[in-house]
């Protein structure tokens, strides 16, 4: 298709998103950079809301000149990302209250911008496109990490952030030039159709291409080896930006980590099947040990919950090495990134009430929440029993149906792997359970009161966690209905 006669409003979700990004920011501009503005947080959650709607409504199959492509795969992802940064927003509005040396308008326009950089990432069906979203996403995702510029672990936490991702995008890069040398294109659809005949001539310059842009990529979703940089980033951040990382930057990594795999190296005749699903399997492994193991070790919460993210990373893995059905593999990521969206957020948004108002991020500042917040400390319980896959959550249910996934591609081993791993996330995820109802408040604690957009973000997560463990079939039979 000609870019002149493309159909452009495809991309009307991302021009109006970006238009009101830059009149945020420009509102800030205008009304002084210092200062308390909720209401820049209100039309940014509105902002974001209404690019959603945007996206629902321009679903369906087409394409921009092959570069850019709405299909199922990209309005899914795009919603799941647009709902998780605008619950991130809401949490960051109880942070910026209790901080005064974070500039607002900046914060919800680097939230904004790096919404749209994901979004351009989803729907990409080139290289270059691929790598501009992914570039959009991961600078204002480093602004973000070092937001706090006063405070030395968020300043160290961000410039190893900075260090690591540019290394990590020279690696995507680097295996991109393999393929784009190979086949004189950089589109992905056009790359898919030759690709399976080229490795029959090229072996090795096809799978040096599959394992550096796996190892550009791996950084992004945080899986082992390259995960050495969530700890420090995620203790350093501020917290609501350590949940933009936890969830939206890791989704988004994966949703172009299946367009990628799944369009190009799998193959018009899928001869390169074996080649990478056992390095993706291996890995997958390597990254539920490690992750749960390290977990185990930890007495800060922020660095736990990193290092639960890595495990989690490892789970989201499974389901693209186990490739019993292209389509069917994708409907279980779809549907265990949505439970993992709210039961992750709705842990962050108690995270955040709690270590701003202990002035810690250690387990001690949990000790006795059940008496000073009974509600929060049963949602807490809830999340982290979810994340764990304990019967009844939503999280059991998508664990189970990604376990499925592994035994139906003939990979027990693996799914062997991830339920030994699944008992031990149990050990350390019990063990904030006990510090809220088992241990005595500090003495200077007092009764914790939630503002409206806590209670509001830990409620929906809460329920949504709690309905989609008793009834799944509610969102999976609708996951299915969808023509990937």
């Amino acid at each position: 298709m000609s870019a002149y006669n493309a159909n452009w409003s495809l991309m009307t979700p991302e021009i109006v998103l970006g238009i009101l990004a830059l009149v945020i920011f420009t509102i800030d501009f205008m009304t002084g950079v210092k200062g308390k503005k909720p209401f820049l947080g209100r039309m940014s959650i509105i902002a974001l809301l209404v690019t959603a709607v945007l996206v629902y409504i321009n679903r369906g199959a087409g394409t921009i000149a092959d570069i850019f492509i709405v299909d199922h795969f990209s309005t899914m992802f795009k919603i799941i990302l647009l709902v998780g940064v605008a619950i991130v927003i809401a949490i960051s509005m109880h942070y910026l209250d209790k901080n005064d040396d974070v500039y607002q308008g900046e914060f919800y326009s680097l939230m904004l911008f790096a919404a749209l950089g994901a979004m351009l990432m989803v729907s990409s069906a080139d290289l270059i496109t691929l790598y501009i979203g992914l570039e959009l996403l991961s600078i204002s995702s480093y602004c973000l990490a070092g937001f706090k510029k006063h405070n030395r672990k968020s300043t160290e936490g961000a410039i190893k952030y900075v260090v690591l991702g540019g290394t990590a995008s020279a690696f995507i890069l680097y295996g991109m030039s393999f393929l784009y040398g190979l086949t004189g294109t950089t589109s992905i659809i056009d790359i898919s159709q030759v690709i399976s005949s080229l490795y029959v001539d090229y072996p090795f310059i096809v799978v040096m291409s599959i394992l550096f842009m796996l190892a550009g990529f791996g950084f992004k979703i945080s899986i082992v080896p390259f995960h050495m940089w969530a700890p420090d980033v995620y203790e350093g951040s501020p917290t609501p930006v350590t949940a933009f990382l936890s969830v939206v930057s890791k989704i988004a990594g994966f949703a172009i980590v299946l367009r990628v795999f799944f369009t190009t190296f799998l193959g018009s005749e899928g001869v390169l099947y074996d080649e990478w699903t056992w390095i993706i399997a291996i890995i997958a492994t390597v990254t539920m040990i490690v992750g749960n193991l390290i977990a185990l070790t930890q007495k800060n919460i922020k660095r736990l919950m990193a290092y639960s993210g890595v495990a989690q990373a490892g789970y989201l893995l499974v389901p693209i090495a186990a490739i019993f059905i292209p389509s069917y593999s994708i409907g279980v990521i779809i549907f265990y990134s949505i439970v993992y969206v709210f039961m992750t957020l709705g842990a962050f948004a108690i995270i955040t009430l709690v270590t701003e108002d202990s002035g810690r991020d250690d387990f001690s500042s949990f000790s006795g929440l059940y008496k000073r917040s009974p509600y929060m400390a049963i949602a807490m319980s809830v999340f982290l029993l979810g994340l764990a896959g304990l019967p009844l959550t939503a999280g059991f249910v998508g664990k189970a149906w990604i376990f499925i996934s592994a035994a139906q591609a003939g990979m027990l081993w693996l799914a062997g792997v991830m339920f030994v791993t699944s008992v031990i996330s149990f050990y350390y995820y019990f063990g904030v359970i006990k510090q809220m109802f088992m241990n005595e408040p500090n003495p200077n604690d007092v009764e914790l009161k939630a503002p409206l957009s806590i209670s509001v973000v830990v409620t929906i997560a809460l329920a949504v966690t709690i309905i989609l463990g008793v009834l799944p079939g509610l969102m999976i039979d609708w996951i299915a209905y969808i023509q990937w």
